[in-house]
């Protein structure tokens, strides 16, 4: 069973309400970059929950994976489009991950505003992630390598 690593009623609260604002959106998670549960809004029972966190970390990885390899830059978001449903993955500037499913007539356009509007405000209710340091290879960063 999935516990909130993190149990705010305002990150709780925040959810519901972008559930609740965008036409179509269905159940909000937000989740770590590891893929815990960190809140959710109604409706979304545990084993929902520990099933999303499951995909999402996927998603996730594979468009870490993407950007890594197009060498274009940090993930920000993931939009999976099913014949009846949309699943919209983005990262917020703390790295927490949010994750939204909406019906498949639901406005795409809608929902990245919404999600930006999303981020700014529950930045204060979630924990900040940080990266662990990049190691240098090849020797030491800077150093001039002198061939005989």
């Amino acid at each position: 069973m999935t516990h909130s690593a993190v149990a705010t009623d305002s990150l709780a609260a925040a959810l519901d309400g972008l559930v609740d604002r965008v036409p179509g959106a269905e159940v909000a998670v937000v989740l770590s970059p590891d893929g815990l549960l960190l809140g959710r809004s109604r409706h979304v029972e545990d084993h929902l929950a520990e099933q999303v966190s499951s995909l999402v970390s996927g998603l996730y990885a594979l468009g870490q994976a993407a950007g890594r390899v197009c060498v274009a830059g940090g993930l920000r978001q993931v939009v999976v489009q099913m014949s009846r449903s949309f699943v919209f993955v983005a990262t917020t500037r703390g790295g927490a991950i949010l994750t939204v499913r909406m019906g498949g007539d639901a406005d795409i356009g809608d929902m990245a505003y919404e999600v930006a509007l999303f981020a700014a405000q529950a930045e204060r209710a979630l924990p900040v992630y940080l990266e662990p340091a990049r190691t240098v290879t090849g020797g030491i960063s800077g150093a001039h390598h002198w061939r005989p």
